[in-house]
């Protein structure tokens, strides 16, 4: 065969491997409103930069007549590109092919993008559509998902993985995604669980659809499993692109620096007016966030799901911070099991990748009752208070109001290794609120008056005066310095600039037992 020979031969066995399971699977595919693994990677990517592997690669399978049906690439296209100019590992799985089902020729191809994003300090994306395990394959397909689990371990901390779910995510399956730092869900399309709708039914007799059990509604407000719910697949992608803006390539670099035109000193006095004069008012904390982040841009991270927190990046003079926010107007801002989780697996990925982290503080404390104490909220909220005290990034908090009890301890105090913390003159920090305290402290002294409602009420002032406010704390060095709200920008930025060459340690260790 001649030279000329063989490159027609390499062009027709290119093009066979980029029809994937063939043009009538593709055109199913797109009967349905979706797009394929390829035309995910292109819309992902930078144009002209996708550089794929193992576009030949074959199952080696001869069960149940599976040496009949083999398909270039076998299920998957994996490679390495770059998004705004930065390079990233990827694959997708094809649905075209025999479902994008998982066989042990598929996982060597995940196995070598994620090996290489390691060796290499890239972030490693995942676009998920497929039907699970190829079962022909028994045991090497369970293998090779295993692999896959065990590098997303050793991955995790050392480069940013995230992964997009844009079809059929079931069974062990899930647990690669799980392990990721970032989960994007489409709707309606997509769904993740490990048991479906029949297998529900038919052991506990719960009828249940497959939207309901795990489409991206359920997941980003319920199980907090996934972080964004997308309302198509070019949404999915753009989110991507736009949290890959905020993070680092991996663990030994910073995030990278945008510069901005907006003012560093630029003051807002909409913050001096925000706080309700009413303790009990509430006010939108993301107001906040907004009105001192750079441009006003605040790209949140599980956004409905236990929104009493709110987490996401912003950044401050052009400078990626991770924020974490308690949020008044739900719930008062009280931390319970669900907002300490989402608050401490945030905090724990900023400190994985030298992200800041920004706290604002509005927090009355612990939600109460049975439903709490029996789901673990001590073990749980112990979660928040390990992550900011194991964290050794720059940590910066302001207190805009109520700060009680151990929810002030938890949320990024002094006390946690937190290098700057600013009150507004509106912080209350204090073991609880005021009506609560006095009701403990003067509870004789009120049977005994004649107007116990007045006598509580005047001491309820006195506790105020003494105790509702900031000062007591800035007398310690608990509070840095007490802050006008309109500043908070300004100082905000000035406190990250005075500490972006922290160097902070732990005790030597092989790691920490976290309250999982």
């Amino acid at each position: 065969m001649s030279t000329k020979e063989k490159i027609e031969q390499l062009k027709q066995k290119r093009a066979k491997a980029l029809l994937g399971g063939g043009q009538d699977k593709i055109d199913k595919i797109h009967a349905k409103g979706k797009l394929t693994a390829r035309e995910r990677i292109q819309s992902l990517l930078d144009p002209g930069t996708f550089e794929e592997y193992d576009a030949f690669k074959l199952h080696r399978c001869y069960n149940f007549g599976m040496e009949k049906t083999k398909f270039f690439g076998d299920g998957i296209v994996t490679g390495y590109g770059k998004i705004n100019g930065r390079g990233v590992y990827l694959y997708a799985q094809d649905f075209s092919v025999l479902a994008g089902s998982l066989s042990g020729t598929l996982a060597e191809k995940v196995c070598k993008v994620m090996d290489l994003g390691v060796k290499n300090g890239m972030p490693v994306i995942g676009l998920n559509d497929s039907g699970g395990a190829r079962i022909q394959e028994g045991i090497e397909a369970l293998a090779g998902y295993t692999e896959i689990f065990t590098r997303n371990v050793l991955s995790s901390g050392v480069v940013p993985q995230i992964s997009g779910i844009f079809g059929p995510c079931a069974g062990g399956a899930v647990y690669s995604p799980a392990l990721t730092d970032f989960i994007i869900q489409v709707k309606i399309q997509s769904y993740m669980f490990l048991t479906g709708p029949k297998v529900v039914k038919a052991v506990l007799n719960e009828d249940v659809t497959t939207e309901a059990l795990g489409g991206a509604v359920m997941h980003t407000t319920k199980s907090g499993v996934t972080d964004y719910a997308a309302e198509d697949e070019m949404d999915a992608i753009q989110y991507i692109k736009d949290l890959m803006s905020y993070l680092p390539q991996n663990n030994m670099e910073d995030p990278p620096y945008v510069p901005t035109d907006d003012p560093i000193t630029r003051k807002s006095a909409v913050l001096n007016e925000i706080i309700p004069d009413n303790p009990n008012a509430a006010y939108d904390m993301k107001k906040v966030i907004t009105e001192t982040a750079d441009n006003g841009i605040f790209f949140e991270i599980k956004k409905n799901f236990a929104p009493n927190i709110i987490v996401g990046f912003a950044r401050y003079g052009g400078r990626s911070i991770g924020i974490v926010a308690n949020q008044p107007s739900y719930y008062a801002g009280v931390l319970d099991i669900d907002s300490s989780i989402k608050g401490a697996r945030f905090v724990r990925f900023c400190d994985c990748f030298n992200i800041p982290v920004l706290t604002f503080v509005d927090v009355p404390g612990f939600l109460p009752g049975t439903t709490q104490e029996f789901g673990g909220v001590i073990r749980n909220g112990a979660k928040l208070l390990y992550a900011y005290a194991e964290s050794t990034v720059p940590k910066v908090t302001v207190i805009t109001r109520k700060s009680y009890g151990g929810a002030y301890c938890a949320m990024s105090s002094k006390h946690l290794r937190t290098d700057i913390n600013y009150s507004w003159p509106t912080g209350e920090i204090a073991v609880m609120g005021s009506k609560g305290a006095v009701e403990v402290l003067h509870a004789k002294g009120a049977k005994a008056a004649e107007n116990p409602r007045a006598f509580l009420a005047e001491k309820e002032a006195e506790y105020n005066e003494q105790f509702s406010n900031p000062y007591c704390a800035a007398e310690r060095g608990y509070i840095d310095d007490v802050i006008e709200p309109s500043e908070t920008r300004y100082r905000i930025i000035n406190a990250f600039e005075s500490i972006q060459g922290k160097r902070d340690t732990i005790p030597m260790k092989k790691h920490g037992n976290i309250p999982l």
